[in-house]
């Protein structure tokens, strides 16, 4: 082949070896076509980093279990290895960290979304780890500050609470929040449900537009303490529909607490809520996964989100919602002030949770009330505020601004 074929080897050589030397990225958090957060985030962000030429996998723990399957996001195929068997489903890992590594022939990086107080050293072992993690008490917990004292794990916070609480424990870390997809959270007041079947969000609910409709979109799970608050919620509600028989709160969740909540039927009667101002989700729709078209839509139907919770890691429901347009309601603690650009932030007094050894916040039922009464006068419309706010958690935005130059540091 001559010098000049010996050189083209050298130069193919260099490239492979250069290109090698990324590593391979396993990503492990909700399936990415789960509907929870953290599917809707691992699916957003996992897309991008591929769309970017990296090496990455997801790694599911939760939403699929056998086997190994591949999954298309954003016009890339991506590997998803099944969850391990543990309690936390985190066992499986590290080995499957080292056989995409072994398939990429490059050095592993694990990034993680989920609670990190479910995480021990050995699902990880020495593999450099990125855990974006949610700080939804005061201070950070020690089960959550113990896993950054591995010299290989470096800390995300997905809200400025939370690397504020980092910062405090002396845990260094880089804030990267959630986001949402600008192409689907916007103003929806039409949903086409294909086939020519176009509908409003309000039609599609069966709620007629003469209707003050508060929207609550929070997951059904826990019981003591219940994070989502839905006794203090439901009972707010109800003291401010009393006299206002337009009012109706539809419960965008679980009903009946199968998922480790409560039964919210029950619990709306217990406040003296009256069938016609109360709608559920449809309970087959919703644990079939709504597509996030319609779920914007739904939003869209709404007149303000009900979102007051004990605390909060992020809170993407408060950010869909105003992207769409609606006004907010939430409390003063952890997250979810840093993230109202319309809305309203009512007034919590502490809680200790024995389970974390960390402060939660019980928001103040009189101060719901209020604020319920504030955007009821208000009335009905499209917040261009709220709309404008947001765009700093726009997807592309905290991808370019954010996971780009995190992830260059960290290949």
């Amino acid at each position: 082949m001559g010098k000049s074929g010996r050189a083209l080897r050298k130069v193919a050589k260099e490239q492979a070896s250069a290109a090698s030397a990324e590593r391979s990225i396993l990503w492990v958090s909700n399936a990415p076509w789960a509907g929870t957060g953290y599917g809707t985030q691992c699916a957003q962000v996992v897309g991008r980093i591929a769309g970017d030429g990296h090496k990455v996998a997801v790694n599911a723990n939760y939403g699929f279990e056998a086997g190994n399957t591949s999954v298309g996001l954003r016009g890339n195929e991506i590997t998803v290895y099944g969850s391990g068997f543990g309690q936390w489903r985190t066992d499986a890992m590290k080995a499957n960290a080292l056989h995409w590594s072994t398939v990429n022939q490059s050095d592993p990086l694990i990034v993680t979304l989920l609670d990190v107080w479910t995480l021990k050293r050995d699902d990880v072992g020495d593999i450099p780890t990125l855990s974006w993690t949610p700080v939804d008490h005061a201070p950070v917990p020690a089960k959550v500050a113990a896993w950054f004292e591995n010299d290989n794990v470096t800390a995300v916070a997905m809200s400025k609470f939370g690397k504020a609480m980092f910062d405090g424990a002396g845990i260094e870390s880089v804030y990267i929040p959630h986001a949402f997809e600008p192409d689907i959270f916007k103003p929806t007041p039409l949903i086409d449900l294909g086939n020519g079947n176009v509908k409003s969000g309000r039609e599609l609910l069966g709620i007629s537009n003469d209707r003050f409709v508060v929207m609550m979109n929070s997951a059904n799970k826990g019981v003591t303490p219940n994070r989502k608050a839905f006794g203090e919620n439901l009972l707010a509600f109800a003291m401010f529909a009393a006299d206002k028989p337009d009012a109706l709160l539809y419960l965008h969740t679980e009903q009946f607490g199968a998922m480790g909540g409560i039964d919210l039927l029950k619990l709306a009667r217990a406040c003296n809520i009256n069938d016609e101002q109360i709608k559920f989700v449809d309970q087959y729709a919703y644990r079939s996964q709504i597509a996030a078209p319609v779920l914007a839509g739904i939003y869209s139907a709404a007149d303000v989100l009900l979102s007051v919770s004990r605390g909060e890691g992020f809170g993407i429901p408060v950010i869909e919602a105003q992207a769409c347009g609606v006004p907010v309601i939430v409390s003063d603690w952890t997250a979810q002030p840093e993230l109202v650009g319309d809305g309203w932030v009512v007034k919590t007094q502490p809680e200790w949770d024995a389970m974390q050894d960390a402060w939660f916040g019980t928001p103040l039922v009189a101060d719901i009330v209020d604020a319920l009464n504030q955007a009821y006068e208000r009335g009905q419309g499209t917040s261009q505020r709220a709309i404008d706010f947001v765009q700093q958690y726009n997807a592309d935005t905290v991808f370019n601004d954010c996971w780009r130059p995190l992830l260059k540091a960290s290949l």
